[in-house]
């Protein structure tokens, strides 16, 4: 079996449900990606740069055939389909795709690093991936770690009653 692949997606402009159910059927569609699970949806304080709307995010696991950097292709088309622009540093933005951990290996290259660098430090990551990665002991467990050390008091709250449609 390959490695599960943990991606964190999201938005906070426009229709947030809506970019994050374009942006997980996208990757339904591809021949090349196999998507396991799919978190509750997350409401969440911004980032960085607090003078924004709240987003709502996911975490996605998958396994694909595609190596990692195709994969960050295949992430940043999905933004263009979204309409995304990279106006601004932890700014607004319509959908926003991260590949956060690729079973437990580590990957460095020019434009991926994997875990993702920040990724241990943020409860909108954290949260959704511990969610879905309870039989994936690799993961759970570098999950759990950052959970007990990191720092992040930022809110995040369960939309309840708001899921990611799963037949798109």
């Amino acid at each position: 079996m390959s490695d599960r692949v943990y991606l964190s997606i999201g938005s906070n402009i426009g229709d947030r449900l809506e970019n994050l159910n374009q942006a997980v059927a996208y990757l339904r569609q591809r021949a090349d990606v196999q998507i396991v699970r799919v978190s509750s949806v997350y409401e969440t304080q911004p980032w960085g740069n607090l003078n924004q709307a709240n987003f709502y995010n996911i975490a996605v696991s998958l396994t694909t055939s595609l190596t990692p950097t195709a994969l960050l292709d295949v992430l940043h088309r999905a933004e263009q389909l979204g309409h995304r622009q990279r106006l601004e540093h932890w700014g607004p933005r319509t959908i926003d795709l991260d590949i956060v951990y690729w079973g437990t290996q580590r990957i460095e290259t020019p434009t991926l690093t994997v875990p993702h660098p920040r990724a241990q430090a943020r409860n909108f990551v954290l949260l959704p991936v511990q969610e879905i990665a309870g039989d994936d002991d690799g993961v759970l467990k570098l999950v759990e770690a950052a959970l007990k050390t990191k720092q992040d008091t930022s809110w995040i709250r369960k939309v309840e009653g708001v899921l990611i449609d799963n037949d798109k």
